[in-house]
């Protein structure tokens, strides 16, 4: 049955995390470090980890939790696996994804003498048969119960609504109540739900790893609170200091129509709320706590839910939100070589260079640039940004309302707006990838450079390469803006480096 992970006394495991650049993952990993674990994690893209405060402490090995071989070699010596990941929002075929991925993953974890599996998925309703289940939450109970047959001792936790700053279902409830003083609502807000809070989520992750070696089973876990969806909002509004809302459920709006309008008022897009949304057809309250037996409650008890929001709330207020609902990258985007890589393709590759010379420091420049997108804007033509944010949500893209983890500071693997940060080298370059639906990939280069003279230079670079004729088109249909959009974008970045307090002219 693999090696044994029970210990009274705690000892310290080696941990396998999948998902480690997720909401979940990205907080799991230091959690385990804290408890004095080894951690290695598995990531499609090491370099997401890069620029994480605990990526020098952990070991980060390239591969795909689909591909044998590098789980294969991603479990060697693991007590314990985590795995963290599942395809919401991808589209169609994701149940066929999760199922093969969830195969591998068990079988590897059997070779390679793990001592245990720790997975977590949703929690279902009793007494309703999984064929009327949302496809999400009938895939995450596939999945459990394909890593149960595993062979690998198991523990499936399932949880309902996950409340933390940044979580997707947390962001959902906090820009309906903050944007709606009245709204109409589909009937599933009257549903019952046992919300949690993130901090007892990765508390009983860490917890399992020192599960008895006879325990496979499913535990529910789940807050102090059960409520409907209603009531989260009107408490939401209350420990935010906001008047009581008016909510008016209706019968009409279908999981599809909710998932548009939760779209239209919150920065989760259409494909990521669809799923959440279905979720909460039936009332998903736990049935039983007997995690509780191997993982005790602490001193103070499980968070309660107007806690675990003002902890959210002051972790967004402090800018101190370790990972969000976007950390993951978006199902579909683009994931070609930056076009000045050796192995590129090659083709056509469309780009929009602009160079200005400040009088600046240098670090004043990066300040400005660092601190692009979100609240601070894109310093070009706010409209022109603005309706092509729409413009992205209308065909089910991410749009621009993602904003920024932080307001300061961006690492590698940050969403930002329609973009994620694809190479930060501090002081010098920030390289983003569009998210954003486009018939090719692009990317926006801002960088900082001296000249022969000493001088502050500013480089900016927008880059295309065109799929199919579509690509081309679009292209060359957008150029006639790009003096407006990019030349205004240099221009204004330089004069907002310019009014930084306390430059220092070169």
């Amino acid at each position: 049955m693999g090696r044994v992970t029970e210990s009274s006394g705690g000892t310290p495991l080696r941990c396998l995390v999948t998902g480690a650049s997720g909401y979940i993952g990205g907080r799991l990993v230091p959690a385990l470090l804290d408890a004095g674990h080894r951690v290695r994690a598995l990531a499609r893209t090491p370099r997401k980890l890069r620029d994480h405060p605990w990526a020098d402490r952990v070991e980060v090995v390239e591969g795909d939790v689909s591909d044998a071989a590098s789980v294969r070699a991603a479990m060697r010596d693991m007590d314990v696996a985590y795995y963290l990941v599942h395809a919401l929002g991808s589209g169609p075929g994701f149940e066929e994804t999760d199922r093969e991925a969830a195969r591998v993953f068990g079988a590897q974890a059997r070779a390679a003498g793990v001592g245990r599996i720790v997975y977590l998925g949703g929690l279902t309703p009793a007494g309703v048969p999984e064929r009327e289940l949302s496809p999400h939450l009938r895939s995450r109970a596939e999945v459990g119960r394909i890593l149960l047959d595993s062979g690998v001792p198991t523990a499936v936790l399932r949880a309902a609504v996950i409340i933390g700053s940044g979580s997707a279902s947390f962001e959902i409830l906090r820009h309906l109540t903050e944007r709606l003083p009245v709204m109409i609502t589909p009937s599933w807000v009257r549903t019952s739900i046992q919300p949690i809070a993130v901090r007892d989520v990765v508390r009983y992750l860490v917890g399992c790893a020192h599960l008895p070696a006879d325990v496979n089973r499913t535990f529910d876990i789940g807050g102090p609170d059960v409520m409907t969806y209603r009531d989260m909002m009107q408490r939401y509004a209350a420990v935010a200091g906001l008047p009581h809302r008016v909510i008016l459920p209706v019968p009409v709006l279908t999981p599809g129509l909710s998932s548009l309008w939760i779209g239209l008022v919150t920065p989760v897009p259409p494909s990521i709320a669809r799923p959440l949304a279905q979720s909460l057809r039936h009332e998903v309250v736990c049935r039983e706590r007997d995690i509780a037996r191997y993982v005790p409650d602490p001193a103070g008890g499980i968070i309660g839910f107007d806690q675990a929001l003002r902890l959210a709330l002051q972790r967004i207020k402090d800018a101190r939100v370790d990972t969000r609902w976007s950390s993951a990258a978006v199902p579909g985007a683009p994931s070609d070589p930056l076009p000045t890589d050796p192995d590129w393709s090659g083709g056509s590759l469309y780009s929009d260079e602009r160079e200005l010379t400040v009088p600046v420091a240098p670090d004043a420049l990066w300040r400005v640039i660092e601190g692009i997108g979100g609240e601070n804007g894109w310093y070009s033509f706010p409209l022109a940004w603005a309706v092509r944010g729409w413009l992205d949500r209308i065909v089910g893209g991410v749009g621009l309302r993602r904003g920024r983890r932080d307001a300061q500071r961006l690492r590698v693997g940050d969403s930002l707006d329609f973009w994620r940060v694809e190479e930060i080298v501090p002081g010098e370059l920030l390289r983003l990838r569009a998210e954003m639906r486009l018939p090719g990939p692009a990317w926006l280069e801002l960088s900082v450079d001296r000249n022969e003279q000493g001088r502050t230079v500013y480089r900016q670079r927008a880059l295309f390469h065109p799929h199919g004729l579509l690509g081309h088109a679009y292209w060359w249909s957008v150029w006639p803006f790009h003096s407006v959009v990019f030349g205004g974008m240099a221009r204004n970045i330089t004069a907002a480096a310019r009014a930084v307090p306390h430059r220092s002219a070169t």
